[in-house]
């Protein structure tokens, strides 16, 4: 375990220059202390590592210094293969590029690790669509690529949620693929690519703040925005049945709520909804295993629902479709 720590230290170090002990710390989720300790053995086994003193300083390698200590282990070449997405590769432009490294790196693998991620590639398949919804037309997805590698700033026309348009300029940090759907971080917001109407690439380019992590920010933000969207709660009770089902009935943000409160079959909770609209038609997929205790709008509006499909299956009330 310490060999391989060891030698992710020296790639760490001579892919990025200085880091400090602090920093390889949190990349390797281990103690300061351990990092000075394998500081000590990489250099007491001739790697020529550096501490530079000072606020700026950290650890470093003589400037020139290249390891060869690159192999792959079998695992990291099956983990390699795992990662292969054709699909968004294909969406951003890169679909030729992808296959034609894969082929190179199949190329420079021993032979058994050659078979191994072979088998890796022709037993997993990953899907990133939910279930019976294609990806989201995404026309200017390419372009926002672009700017994101060349940090160059954009100017676009993009649809919010109550379909009205606004003007944007913004500084594009990051894209993320969700579900099937591709979102774009920018300025300290986030855009859903397939609302962006109309897009400029400017000239201008823009200075990427250092310490930005896109996958910290994504977990931050997901989080915000799926207590926003459930922002509301109506208070209910479900049977056993029902509290099984909303596992699967429900969005993954309901149903990881209702897991944490984890009531008993009979017991009153907070149901987490966007409206009074959603919570009515959510809360009607279980049928008689959920009843809505408050508020009193909820209770009414499921009495009236349930009283209308009465109506139409004892036919004194024929569906508005059917009219």
């Amino acid at each position: 375990m310490k060999s391989s720590r060891l030698l992710q230290v020296l790639l760490l170090l001579q892919s990025r220059g200085r880091m400090t002990a602090d920093e390889l710390a949190e990349e390797l989720e281990v103690s300061p202390r351990t990092i000075y300790r394998d500081v000590e053995a990489l250099s007491g086994a001739g790697v020529p590592v550096y501490a530079e003193r000072g606020r700026a300083g950290g650890y470093r390698l003589v400037d020139g210094y290249r390891t060869r200590l690159t192999g792959l282990t079998a695992g990291e070449a099956q983990s390699l293969f795992l990662a292969g997405l054709p699909g968004p590769a294909a969406d951003l432009g890169l679909a030729e590029f992808a296959a034609a490294a894969q082929l190179k790196l199949l190329a420079a693998l021993p032979a058994e690790l050659r078979g191994r991620a072979e088998r890796i590639r022709r037993r997993f398949h990953l899907d990133t669509p939910t279930w019976f919804r294609g990806d989201e037309p995404a026309e200017h997805l390419a372009a926002i690529a672009g700017a994101v590698w060349e940090q160059r700033r954009v100017r676009m026309t993009y649809r919010r949620w109550g379909n009205d348009t606004v003007e944007r300029e913004v500084d594009p940090y990051g894209l993320v693929l969700k579900a099937g759907t591709w979102y774009f971080v920018g300025s300290g917001r986030t855009y859903r690519v397939s609302r962006v109407r109309a897009l400029d690439v400017l000239a201008e380019t823009f200075d990427r703040q250092e310490d930005f992590d896109l996958a910290r920010y994504w977990e931050r933000w997901s989080e915000q925005f799926e207590a926003r969207m459930y922002g509301e709660r109506i208070t209910v009770r479900m049977t056993r049945a029902g509290l099984d089902k909303s596992q699967y009935l429900l969005s993954g943000y309901q149903a990881r709520v209702i897991r944490q409160l984890g009531p008993r079959p009979g017991e009153e909770f907070g149901f987490p909804t966007e409206s009074v609209r959603h919570a009515v038609a959510d809360l009607l997929k279980f049928g008689p295993d959920v009843e809505v205790l408050a508020p009193a709008e909820v209770r009414r509006d499921i009495i009236d629902a349930v009283k209308s499909v009465q109506e139409v299956y004892n036919g004194a009330k024929l569906p508005a479709w059917f009219r």
